[in-house]
């Protein structure tokens, strides 16, 4: 793993599902739909969209649970009762305070307009600092930085451009392969 570098594992910017910021959530569903059908079916699927301006520079992410969020309108209320799980509350007691505040009511409810109406900008998520790292990057230093952020990809640079994602799941396997060739 010393000699890989990022740029060895991470999916090409013209390979990943991408989306304007004005578009709308059902347009950001289609196109990861569309990435998924031309990308290579030995390769786990992606599981984020990547979110460009008008200029094509990309200003964010949208994942599978920033989609899921957007079709709650009370979820940023939520969103604040998510970590009591750490301080000993159990699912009882936090369905309890779901039900309480009248948070997560049929969120499926309407959901082909409340795709059509809901824009990624207000969705997506903007990556910090610490999800960058160098396509030129040891893969050892892309390692410390997907487990220090807890990160399920980082976005992978060229001078100020990015032009890639390091996903977790194509480290991972990198990883694994790596531990299956010591049992030979």
């Amino acid at each position: 793993m010393e000699s890989t570098l990022v740029k060895d594992l991470m999916i090409p910017l013209e390979d990943y599902a991408t989306v304007s910021e004005d578009a709308t959530l059902a347009d950001a569903v289609m196109a990861l739909e569309e990435a998924q059908s031309s990308f290579d079916q030995n390769r786990y699927q992606h599981r984020a969209i990547l979110v460009h301006d008008k200029s094509g520079k990309i200003v964010g992410k949208l994942s599978q649970l920033d989609v899921l969020k957007a079709l709650e309108p009370k979820y940023g209320d939520a969103d604040k009762l998510k970590r009591l799980d750490r301080f000993g509350m159990d699912g009882a007691f936090i369905r309890g305070l779901i039900e309480q505040y009248g948070f997560l009511k049929k969120p499926l409810q309407n959901i082909c307009q409340k795709a059509a109406d809901i824009r990624v900008k207000n969705i997506m998520y903007t990556p910090s600092k610490g999800e960058f790292v160098s396509e030129n990057a040891a893969l050892n230093e892309a390692v410390l930085q997907l487990l220090v952020g807890q990160h399920q990809s980082l976005l992978v640079t060229r001078g100020g451009d990015i032009v890639g994602i390091l996903r977790l799941t194509d480290v991972f396997k990198k990883v694994t392969d790596m531990i299956k060739a010591c049992a030979i």
